[in-house]
């Protein structure tokens, strides 16, 4: 049984490999951070599973990552654990730059100290945002870095020091260069899952308006369930290499925006240009989406688009699996469900208040 190990395995990815790999008869060591709050919501429900490990550790103390890779000693090592909200980068970039840039050396170190170097294969998530202010539509594994953020520029450290011990030490190390990737599981901060629970919250009566960024700003969005399948061939390839992630297909955050309040039953219409711009909801002529400032990055990217060829190619890998139309209509499905039952249990508490006489 080939053993796993993933750093970040509370978050989006992690949850998602975790079940992949555990599918594949992998036994799965996570680590966590120690918390007085309870965060691994999205791996509740595989944690009673005998070949499933959690393990305390943290990337910004190299001690506890050399004694948990010594304690698993594994065959894979799936690095997704990040600072990775880019808008946060700015706030914090000494805290973005010691866990997405040193992180990864950490890591890597580890896994020399503890004389895994020849045996143990790491992957590195890597993130389109190394594109940054892109030189050249659409990116692919040859195409100019150029960060336009704190936590582009952490990344492209992850990149090139998993590279250079590539080099260096004959590691099997590769980086995974992964174009937005979405799910029902994504944090709710990130645009995309903060439009489709908008959506859903006022299509319910539970929201009244959405306020975005730049609705004119280019993605390559996917769905994260498929993602992970590449991460894994990525280090089942006979050789370390680095690989694009993504799905070859583009959409501006208005088009999210517009297909998301569909599924919600809302149409609607855009109207005005720049920060004037309004969504209107046809049936009702409410303006339910408008642009705020607070949403504009210092640095904006504004279009990336990848082009998956070589690892459609050497790997396989479909990465139009699920379609930006599916992908969209399961997050806002789920949301829509979430925000059903969140309105039932505020009835419910409501009734019990008024039969305790709490509350008249």
């Amino acid at each position: 049984m080939k053993k796993a190990l993933i750093t970040g395995v509370t978050g989006q990815d992690g949850s998602y490999l975790s079940e992949f790999l555990l599918e594949k008869g992998y036994d799965v060591h996570g680590i966590i951070r120690r918390s007085s709050v309870d965060y691994r919501e999205r791996i509740a429900h595989i944690e009673e599973n005998e070949h499933f490990h959690l393990h305390f550790g943290d990337l910004c103390d190299s001690i506890s990552l050399v004694k948990v890779i010594n304690e698993v000693k594994p065959d894979e090592i799936y690095n997704l654990a990040a600072q990775s909200h880019v808008q946060v980068s700015f706030d914090v970039p000494e805290f973005t730059a010691d866990i997405d840039a040193t992180g990864v050396l950490r890591v890597l170190e580890a896994v020399r100290i503890c004389g895994l170097a020849d045996k143990c294969r790491i992957y590195q998530a890597s993130t389109s945002e190394l594109y940054g202010r892109v030189e050249e539509v659409p990116q692919n594994e040859n195409t100019p870095f150029h960060p336009y953020s704190p936590y582009a520029v952490a990344k492209q450290y992850g990149f090139w020091i998993t590279k250079e011990y590539r080099e260096a030490y004959n590691m099997f190390c590769c980086s995974g260069i992964l174009f937005n990737h979405e799910s029902e599981r994504r944090g709710e901060t990130f645009v995309t899952r903060k439009i489709t629970l908008a959506a859903a919250r006022i299509a319910q009566g539970k929201q009244e308006k959405l306020y975005l960024g730049n609705l004119d700003s280019l993605r390559d969005w996917g769905y994260a369930k498929d993602y992970v399948e590449c991460m894994w061939l990525i280090l089942q390839h006979d050789k370390p290499e680095d690989f694009v992630i993504a799905t070859g297909v583009q959409h501006s955050v208005r088009e999210f925006c517009q297909l998301a309040f569909h599924h919600a039953g809302i149409e609607l219409k855009f109207m005005g240009e720049g920060m004037e711009e309004k969504g209107i909801d046809k049936a009702t002529g409410k303006v339910v989406v408008e642009v705020s400032p607070d949403f504009y990055r210092p640095t904006d990217v504004v279009n990336l688009w990848g082009e998956p060829t070589k690892a459609k190619k050497e790997l396989g890998w479909n990465p139009t699996k699920t379609t930006f139309e599916q992908l969209v209509e399961i997050m806002v499905k789920h949301d829509m469900e979430k925000v059903a039952a969140e309105r039932l249990k505020e009835q419910v508490d409501l009734s019990e208040f008024l039969e305790k006489g709490i509350v008249k």
